[in-house]
C-alpha cells in the first residue's frame, strides 16, 4: 500500500524547505552549509533531467537579521518590512550559489489573488511551465510584502501545495522541523508511534496534528495535513520529512523509506480556486 519504488519515476517535484531549516537556531542566522548542500541536490535532480520547484521560507527572518530584530515582528507592517528588506537578501543568496552549479533561478511571489483570479492562474501557469521547459528551478514564496490577514496563504506549506497543484506536480516534499507524521506529539508523549503512509486523510489525522514549532517557522502538522489535501487531491505525492538533513530529499527521490507519505488520490471534482477561496487550507 505504501511502495515508494515509484518515487524514483517522478519528473516534476516541488520542494519546500521552512525558515527553521535553513537558519541555525542559537543564532537565527543563515545556515551557509545546509543552504549550499540543498542547492547541490536541486542541481542534482535536474542533473536527473527531473523538474524542480523550490518552495523557501525566510525572507521575514533574513530581514529581521538585516534590521538587527532580536525578536520576530509581530505587527504586519513590520513583518512586510522585513521581509521586502529579506526577500532580496535571501534570493541573492539562492542566486549565488546556484550560479556554483551553473544553474538558472528566477523569483516568483505569490498571493491568494494569483489564484482566486482566473487570468492569473492562466498566466501563473504559463509562467512556471515555460521557465520548466527551459530548465529553470523558480524559487517562490508568499509576497508577505503586500500581503495581509485576508488574502495571504499563512505559510508556506498550503503556497507549496498551491504549487503543486498548479504546475501539476507528480510529487511535494516538505522539509519539516519533525520527521513526518506521528500519532500524537513525540516531544510530548513517548508512546507517540510514527506514520510511514497515509492513503487517504480523514478527521483523525487531524487529532493527531499537534506539530512542531519554533521561533522561525510558521507552519504546524495541523497546515501539513492542509497542504496534503490539496496535492493529493490533485493527483500529486506528498512527503513530509526532516529537514535537518537535506540529503533527505535525495534518499526519497530514490524510493527509500524517508518520513511520511501521503499518497496521491486524484480528485476529479477538486477545485483549486473554490478550495482557496473558501478557505479550507
Amino acid at each position: 500500500m505504501c511502495e515508494r519504488a515509484a518515487l524514483k519515476d517522478k519528473k516534476r517535484i516541488v520542494v519546500k524547505v521552512g525558515s527553521s531549516s535553513i537558519v541555525h537556531e542559537e543564532t537565527g542566522m543563515t545556515d551557509l552549509f545546509k543552504l549550499e548542500q540543498l542547492v547541490r541536490i536541486l542541481c542534482d535532480l535536474r542533473n536527473q533531467g527531473k523538474e524542480v520547484v523550490l518552495v523557501s521560507s525566510g525572507a521575514i527572518g533574513a530581514g529581521r537579521k538585516v534590521l538587527g530584530l532580536k525578536e520576530r515582528p509581530s505587527t504586519v507592517p513590520m513583518k512586510q518590512a522585513c521581509a521586502s528588506v529579506g526577500q532580496g537578501a535571501l534570493i541573492s543568496l539562492y542566486q549565488r550559489l546556484f550560479n556554483e552549479y551553473h544553474q538558472v533561478t528566477s523569483q516568483i511571489l505569490m498571493t491568494k489573488h494569483t489564484i482566486i483570479r482566473e487570468q492569473s492562474v492562466f498566466n501563473a501557469k504559463n509562467t512556471f511551465n515555460q521557465l520548466l521547459h527551459m530548465g529553470v528551478i523558480p524559487i517562490v514564496n508568499e509576497n508577505d510584502t503586500v500581503s495581509t490577514d485576508e488574502i495571504e496563504f499563512g505559510d508556506n506549506d498550503t503556497l507549496s501545495a498551491v504549487v503543486a497543484a498548479l504546475v501539476n506536480a507528480d510529487l511535494l516534499i516538505l522539509m519539516s522541523d519533525i520527521d513526518g507524521l506521528y500519532t500524537d506529539d513525540p516531544n510530548k508523549n513517548i508512546n507517540a508511534k510514527f506514520i510511514e503512509c497515509v492513503p487517504k486523510i480523514d478527521k483523525s489525522l487531524y487529532n493527531m496534528a499537534k506539530g512542531a514549532g519554533s521561533d522561525f517557522g510558521t507552519g504546524g502538522m495541523v497546515t501539513k495535513i492542509d497542504a496534503a489535501r490539496i496535492a493529493t487531491d490533485s493527483g500529486c505525492d506528498m512527503i513530509i520529512a526532516n529537514g535537518n538533513d537535506f540529503r533527505h530529499i535525495h534518499d526519497i527521490v530514490e524510493g527509500k523509506s524517508i518520513g511520511t507519505l501521503f499518497l496521491a488520490h486524484k480528485n476529479e471534482d477538486f477545485n483549486l480556486k473554490r478550495h482557496i477561496e473558501e478557505g479550507r487550507h
